[in-house]
């Protein structure tokens, strides 16, 4: 197998999906990477796992969880995490993420990621559930901020700053959307680049783009994190103030409904490539600026 780390320099990746599978494999588009969401493959053998396994011979994979519901109060589910571990094993991923949030109580689930309750208890609860996470999984894992359309009146500090404890105490690493950021802004009305300023560069670890869409109310509108569309301006702008503030980081575009043909996801991550190309010759020239 290839070395499972993202040597620099890096090609943005995408999602690959069930209906892009066989096509990915005889095309090998011009990719860094690809993610899968690690559920759909703990199925040991078959032909998800088979072709997973043929594309890692030529691309680096990064696993990520959609139901460990990492931010409940029911245990962790260990068999879930002794399969996401059997599974790393197969395929030696480059990163391993979990979105935070929680899914599930009193065992029964609903096929949402609900966000945290922002208080401090639940940073505590959460930070001893990430640690308990990598010790069985024996590596760091990342952590995805999710996007959301309700605010618990009880919470006592804002995302970023639950985000950036998580990953100071927990020692994870943070998987950063900047789609998810970019809707709960809209939503909440906080500012987006308050929210990147704040985080610890150094946890950032992957970024993530996709499309949304907007639902009108009676009393207003929303925007809600579909991935069914291209990513918006406004998106790719914010994901430009994030490379500013990061620099390069492995970036996927996730795109997991009304799915467009393979090249036209190929053809989002190059335009990822090239926003990233432009910001690092911006940044070189501000560097060169200041020494002449």
């Amino acid at each position: 197998m290839n070395q499972p780390l993202l040597p620099p320099p890096f090609r943005a990746g995408i999602g690959l999906r069930a209906q892009h599978a066989a096509e990915f494999i005889a095309a090998r588009p011009q990719v860094g990477f690809v993610e899968v969401h690690s559920e759909n493959y703990f199925g040991r053998g078959g032909r998800p796992l088979h072709e997973l396994l043929r594309v890692r011979q030529d691309h680096a994979v990064s696993l990520h969880g959609v139901g460990l519901s990492i931010g409940s109060a029911d245990p962790l589910n260990l068999a879930h995490l002794g399969r996401l571990r059997e599974l790393i094993g197969q395929v030696e991923p480059a990163l391993v993420s979990e979105h935070l949030c929680w899914s599930s109580i009193g065992g029964e689930y609903a096929n949402d990621l609900l966000p945290m309750p922002l208080t401090r208890a639940a940073l505590t609860h959460v930070i001893a559930r990430v640690q308990q996470v990598q010790e069985r999984l024996g590596r760091r894992i990342l952590m995805e901020n999710v996007s959301s359309y309700l605010e618990f009146a009880q919470a006592e500090m804002p995302e970023w700053e639950f985000l950036a404890e998580l990953s100071r105490r927990s020692g994870c690493g943070l998987l950063l959307d900047v789609n998810n950021v970019y809707v709960s802004a809209c939503n909440h009305g906080f500012d987006a680049q308050a929210y990147l300023q704040a985080m610890p560069a150094a946890a950032i670890e992957e970024i993530h783009l996709a499309g949304h869409t907007r639902q009108a109310f009676e009393d207003g509108e929303i925007l809600i994190d579909t991935h069914s569309a291209p990513v918006a301006d406004a998106v790719w702008s914010l994901y430009a103030r994030a490379l500013d503030r990061f620099g390069p980081v492995p970036t996927l575009i996730e795109w997991d409904a009304d799915l467009p043909p393979l090249a036209g996801l190929v053809a989002e991550a190059h335009k990822a490539d090239r926003w990233a190309a432009t910001v690092a010759d911006r940044r070189r020239e501000l560097h060169d600026a200041c020494i002449a």
